[in-house]
């Protein structure tokens, strides 16, 4: 029976802070507000986009707006300004010989898809899942679930052998939460002191933890 790995895609797979930035400046002026704190917004990655708004200040019944300001500059600029962290390619080129590989992310999977292409890494990748694709994004386990459910890993015995690879304790909280090997990693997002509150496989990036999984 093969494993499953399923890998988050901001700070897990891809570099994609300067259009993130890019992004969120672009919104703030838009609606005449100055720019926020970029160490604010790299820590609230990972969350969904209203929330990202919402942390930032962003009033309620405009928030709205402001993801449609960013989804329109984010658009223009988001295959030149995001790359391939050190290890993605190797990683996922690994997880492929042995395992199913999908990718559960809180971008959308129309974004996703195209970004995975573009990279050069998408025909590694048998299924995305998208904010789109659920109504309760990380740290449920909704999207993790419907990850395996694509994927025809639904048993006990499955779950066993799934791990969810990610940079943030919301990966890892929806690992938990969905009966699956939580995996952190170093190089993006999270802390390593909150993600070992999760669990104690952590890793200095993607290609890492899929060596050890491939050992396991």
């Amino acid at each position: 029976m093969k494993k499953t790995i399923l890998f988050d895609l901001d700070g897990t797979l891809i570099d994609s802070t300067p259009a993130i930035l890019d992004g969120f400046n672009a919104a703030f002026r838009a609606h005449g507000k100055s720019t926020p704190n970029h160490e604010t917004v790299k820590a609230l990655v990972g969350h969904p986009l209203d929330v990202m708004f919402a942390g930032l200040g962003a009033p309620t019944q405009l928030v709205p707006d402001y993801i449609a300001a960013y989804k329109a500059r984010y658009e223009q600029i988001f295959l030149e300004q995001t790359s391939l962290l050190e290890g993605a390619a190797g990683a996922l080129a690994l997880a492929s010989e042995f395992a199913d590989v999908g990718v559960v992310t809180t971008k959308t999977s129309k974004f996703s898809i195209i970004l995975l292409e573009h990279l050069g890494v998408m025909g590694f990748i048998k299924t995305v899942i998208g904010r789109d694709d659920v109504v309760n994004p990380k740290p449920d386990p909704e999207p993790i679930n419907t990850a395996l459910d694509r994927l025809g890993k639904t048993s006990a015995q499955d779950k066993a052998r799934a791990f969810m690879i990610g940079d943030t304790t919301m990966d890892l909280e929806a690992a938990r939460r969905a009966g699956v090997v939580g995996v952190g990693l170093v190089c993006g997002y999270g802390k390593e002191a909150s993600l070992r509150e999760y669990s104690n496989l952590i890793f200095k990036n993607a290609f890492e933890a899929v060596k050890f999984i491939a050992g396991r």
